[in-house]
């Protein structure tokens, strides 16, 4: 009987922590729930429309409940993009499922039956065209698992389970998601909120931990252990204040760097972290 090697078991291992990390349970109304993922550092989740029976949901991580606003809906793609309130979330990459082949491994990741972070592992049996399109793939899914990811063994997410058609799974393709998120643009930031002065009273800027490579933030120069101060001499108080800020168009943003008061113009937009 063949075995797998050392080296192979160690790194599916690793994938699949990465993954479980980045799956979510969401609970709607009714009995119940399904999964979702963390798209972007900034608290957005991505699921499946029929997960969502409310104007708003309960995402879970690690335990702890986040209260959730439904952003967006299509039940025709079968897609929901949820917000919570939270920062410097273990998101994945997300991959181009215009490249993908059948014959590849994909893995899986989900809460069925109850269970928290199941994974399961199998290859992609076709791609199927139309509006909408969706990959099938040779993979168990299970009451649950709906709106939870589906990986290449990179761990890139390349679709967002679905439901179970013929005994094999179906899954919205990745690039399906992001023609859905359209035109939200985020700066591209992960950012906790420090105390600093601010015209020699007491405020609150934005600790830059992390500047997405490729988003505006990044075109923009903004660095690790930057302060944003404000944006069009508007202040910053919380992360959900840059999440406001339509970044479609050009904006300057002061940014305390060294001790220096500096400003910086966003005039590249990025698509959420990717």
């Amino acid at each position: 009987m063949a075995t797998m090697s050392p080296d192979l078991a160690s790194d599916l291992g690793h994938l699949a922590e990465r993954l479980r990390a980045a799956t979510v349970h969401v609970r709607s109304r009714g009995p119940g729930g399904g999964s979702g993922v963390i798209w972007s550092p900034d608290g957005l989740i991505v699921t499946n429309a029929h997960v969502v029976r409310g104007p708003g949901a309960t995402v879970e991580i690690d335990g702890r409940p986040y209260p959730a606003e439904l952003v967006s809906r299509d039940d025709r793609r079968d897609l929901a993009v949820l917000q919570i309130e939270a920062s410097n979330l273990p998101a994945v990459p997300i991959g181009d499922s215009d490249a993908l082949r059948v014959g590849q491994v994909v893995i899986a990741a989900g809460n069925p039956l109850g269970m928290t972070g199941a994974v399961s592992t199998g290859i992609i049996h076709a791609i199927v065209p139309g509006r909408p399109s969706w990959v099938r793939a040779d993979i168990r899914l299970l009451p649950g698992n709906s709106g939870g990811p589906l990986a290449d063994a990179r761990g890139h997410v390349i679709g967002i389970n679905s439901m179970v058609a013929g005994g094999l799974g179906m899954a919205v393709p990745s690039n399906s998601v992001r023609r859905f998120l359209g035109g939200r643009v985020t700066l591209g930031i992960t950012a906790q909120p420090v105390s600093i002065p601010v015209n020699g009273q007491p405020g609150i800027g934005l600790l830059i931990l992390e500047a997405t490579p490729g988003s505006a933030a990044d075109a923009a120069g903004v660095s690790l252990g930057d302060v944003l101060v404000g944006v069009d001499g508007r202040s910053f108080h919380a992360p959900a204040d840059v999440r406001d800020v339509d970044w479609r168009v050009p904006h300057e943003l002061e940014v305390l760097r060294g001790g220096q008061t500096i400003r910086l113009v966003v005039t590249e937009v990025g698509q959420a972290a990717a």
